[in-house]
């Protein structure tokens, strides 16, 4: 087999990796507050989400990964180094903030990997940088937006509810942060395994004429166009993504779950809620998210609306500085990361 193909194919397998890193990364986002108000063991969390991050490749579209394969970098600036200089910096990423316990973007960091080898390979006329103008705005609008819900969320059910007895809503709520869980962990995978989709519709668009007369299972990495993703790449992205889920990144569902804010599952339930009806409508308009941000974001909103300070605004702090790390730091590292492939 020609060598040329073999690097191809290694990609693919690089790409799917780091949709299971970023599966076994994010899974704090889908888990922790189910876990940290003691509706599910650990155990039990991890299969949960991880089901409903595969079962999300059966319910939404592929928006997302449209803007990711053809609405971001240019075509001639993609090549096979590129695509694997961009999963570079976002592994490498992502396993330093998994490392301290940090819950950053794993989409940020596949992102800022994208453009930095991109940009190290064609300069900066490789970026479209009308086609920026939604993720980067979402930086700031998806947090911002789950915080709100999360928050809307709280102080409508708390109205509503208000003459009920603790132990009621409680016990009530308590089976509704399933229903709220399983949303969360659908939208997450109905968002983050549409971005590694589309890093592979590139790929093997960019490396068509490797596979122009290949037959058998080779000529299923045969794409001309990023118009169409196949149904072999949408069912290993969501089959790795949600194998990484079920591993859990125990390290930051701590974060996520305790030290922003005590939650329990009244607003487990607001908070999962909110974020995942963030990422759906970001997924239904194409928008790639952070499903860290959003879910962060929502949190925070439910603490602050029980009060400003039962929000740890030091943790959250540092956590911030970690999203606003991302993209530079990424893009550093698979711009240097193309230079070495070079």
């Amino acid at each position: 087999m020609d060598q040329s193909l073999v690097f191809v194919m290694v990609i693919v397998g690089v790409a799917l990796a780091f949709d299971f890193i970023n599966g076994f990364h994010d899974s704090a986002n889908s888990i922790a507050t189910v876990v940290s108000t003691r509706v599910l063991s650990p155990a039990v969390a991890v299969l949960w989400a991880a089901f409903f991050n595969f079962v999300a490749a059966f319910v939404m579209g592929t928006a997302v990964a449209k803007t990711i394969s053809k609405g971001l970098i240019v075509p001639e600036a993609v090549n096979p180094s590129v695509i694997l200089a961009a999963l570079v910096g976002a592994i490498a990423w992502n396993l330093v903030t998994w490392y301290f316990g940090l819950p950053s973007s794993s989409s940020h960091a596949l992102l800022g990997g994208f453009a930095g080898a991109a940009i190290a390979h064609f300069g900066f006329k490789s970026l479209i940088f009308s086609g920026w103008i939604k993720p980067v705005a979402a930086i700031f609008a998806s947090p911002l937006l789950g915080m709100l819900l999360g928050l809307i969320l709280y102080v409508g059910n708390s109205w509503l509810f208000r003459t009920a007895r603790p132990a009621v809503m409680d016990h009530a709520y308590r089976r509704l942060q399933l229903l709220s869980a399983a949303w969360y962990s659908l939208s997450h995978g109905a968002n983050d395994a549409q971005k590694t989709m589309g890093l592979i519709v590139t790929l093997l668009v960019s490396s068509q004429a490797l596979f122009a007369n290949q037959t058998g299972i080779l000529a299923k990495f045969h794409l001309t166009s990023a118009d169409h993703i196949p149904l072999w790449v949408i069912l290993a992205a969501h089959a790795a993504i949600a194998a990484g889920t079920a591993t859990g990144g125990w390290r930051i569902v701590k974060t996520m779950g305790t030290r922003i804010t005590k939650l329990t599952p009244f607003g487990g339930f607001c908070a999962e809620a909110g974020g995942g009806t963030t990422i759906m409508i970001a997924s239904f308009l194409g928008v790639p998210v952070s499903t860290t941000h959003t879910i962060t974001g929502a949190i925070v909103g439910v603490g602050a609306s029980r009060r400003i300070n039962a929000v740890r605004w030091g943790v959250a702090g540092r956590i911030v500085w970690a999203w606003f790390l991302t993209i530079p730091v990424s893009a550093a590292i698979a711009a240097l990361t193309f230079a070495l492939l070079s």
